[in-house]
C-alpha cells in the first residue's frame, strides 16, 4: 500500500513541513529507514538523527528548524506512528477459527456466536466464553468461569475457578490468573499451614496482560485489575490487590497483597510495592523503586526506600561522590596524623 504524506496526515493530523505529495510506501525505525519510509521521533536525544536518516518522512511532537526531512509535528508522535503502522501492516494474524476437535467441553457450558477454541483447550463445567472470544490451544477455562465478548486468550495461559473476565481483554502466552494467594498461618514447631484462598479476580473491560503474569485470587473477596490497564510481561500481583482505571505496569513488578493502586498510574519495570499501601491517581514509580509507605496522587517517587524523586536523586547524587568524599576525608586524616606528629616533636625538643 502507498500513501502520500497528504493523505496520511488526513489520517493523523498534525502539521506537515515538506512536501505533501511524496509518496510512503512503507514504515521503519529511524535509523533503520530507507528513502520512502515513514519514521517517528519521540526522545529528544535522537535528534541529531535527522540529518542522518534516509526515512522521506519523520513523525514528531518536537518543533525542529531546518530539518533536511519532511516533518508531521503532531501532539502525540508514538500514538501517531501506531496509527501508520496499522496503514501499512501487511503481517497476516491467523487466529484459530471455529472449535477444535480436541477441545475438551465441560457440561453446562454456554459459548457466544464466532468462538474459537483451539486444539486441547480445556474449558470447565459452568463456564461462560462471550461472542467472538479467541481461546488458543493448551489453554485451561476453569470451573465456573466468565469470559466477556472479544477477547484473545493466547496458548497456555490457565484461568482458574471462578474467575471473571470482562470483555475485549487480551492475555499473553503462559499467564495464569486466579492462582492461589500466598497465604500460611504459622502453627507449632513453625510449620505453615495453608490459608484457604477463596475469593476470585475480576478482570475488567480493556486489559492486556503480558506472557507469564501471575494475578492471585483474593482471600475472601476480589483482585481487581481496572478497565484500559496494561500490565507487561512478568508481573506478580497478588491476592486483594486493586488496580485502578488506565494504569501501567512494567516487567517484573511485584506488588503485595491488600495494596490500592490508583488509575492512571505508572509502575515502572522492576518496581516492588508492600502490602497494605496505597499508591494514589497518576503516581509514578519509578524502575526499581522500593515502595514501602503510601505514594500520594500526582507525585513521583524512586529509589530504595521510595522517596520523591528529586530528593532520591540528590541522595543518589551524594551517593555518586562518597568515593571521592572518602580519599578527601582519608587525606585529611593523614595530613592530621602528621600535623600531631610534628606538633609533638616540637614539645618533646
Amino acid at each position: 500500500m502507498n500513501k502520500t504524506l497528504k493523505e496520511i496526515v488526513k489520517i493523523v493530523g498534525g502539521s506537515l513541513v515538506g512536501d505533501e505529495d511524496v509518496v510512503i510506501k512503507g514504515v521503519s525505525g529511524i535509523k533503520e529507514a530507507k528513502k520512502g519510509d515513514i519514521t517517528f521521533l519521540s526522545n529528544h536525544k535522537y535528534i541529531p538523527l535527522l540529518n542522518t536518516t534516509s526515512a522521506s518522512c519523520v513523525i514528531t511532537s518536537f518543533e525542529v528548524s531546518d530539518s533536511p526531512v519532511n516533518l508531521l509535528t503532531v501532539k502525540d508522535a508514538s500514538l501517531a506512528f501506531a496509527k501508520v503502522v496499522e496503514l501499512f501492516s501487511n503481517v497476516e494474524i491467523r487466529h484459530p477459527r471455529g472449535i477444535d476437535s480436541s477441545a475438551k467441553i465441560g457440561k453446562s457450558v454456554v459459548l457466544g456466536k464466532n468462538v474459537s477454541l483451539g486444539a486441547h483447550v480445556v474449558v470447565e463445567d459452568g463456564a461462560h466464553i462471550g461472542d467472538g472470544t479467541i481461546i488458543y490451544p493448551g489453554c485451561y477455562i476453569g470451573y465456573s468461569v466468565a469470559i466477556g465478548t472479544d477477547c484473545i486468550i493466547y496458548p497456555n495461559v490457565s484461568i482458574r475457578e471462578r474467575v471473571i473476565i470482562a470483555n475485549r481483554v487480551v492475555i499473553q502466552s503462559g499467564s495464569a490468573i486466579g492462582s492461589d494467594g500466598f497465604g500460611f498461618a504459622v502453627v507449632e514447631d513453625n510449620k505453615r499451614r495453608r490459608i484457604p484462598q477463596i475469593g476470585t479476580v475480576v478482570i475488567e473491560d480493556d486489559v492486556e496482560i503480558g506472557a507469564n503474569v501471575a494475578i492471585d485470587r483474593a482471600r475472601f473477596d476480589k483482585t481487581i485489575i481496572g478497565a484500559g490497564t496494561k500490565i507487561d510481561n512478568l508481573v506478580q500481583i497478588a491476592h486483594n490487590v486493586v488496580v485502578g482505571k488506565n494504569s501501567v505496569i512494567v516487567a517484573q513488578v511485584g506488588i503485595s497483597g491488600s495494596t490500592q493502586v490508583g488509575n492512571n498510574v505508572i509502575l515502572a519495570g522492576q518496581a516492588g510495592i508492600v502490602g497494605h499501601i496505597e499508591i494514589g491517581d497518576n503516581a509514578l514509580v519509578h524502575a526499581q523503586g522500593g515502595v514501602t509507605k503510601d505514594v500520594p496522587c500526582n507525585t513521583q517517587v524512586s529509589g530504595y526506600p521510595a522517596r520523591p524523586h528529586e530528593e532520591a536523586k540528590r541522595v543518589n547524587a551524594c551517593v555518586q561522590r562518597l568515593p571521592k568524599l572518602y580519599k578527601q576525608i582519608h587525606e585529611l586524616e593523614e595530613r592530621l596524623k602528621a600535623l600531631e606528629q610534628t606538633k609533638h616533636g616540637e614539645k618533646s625538643g
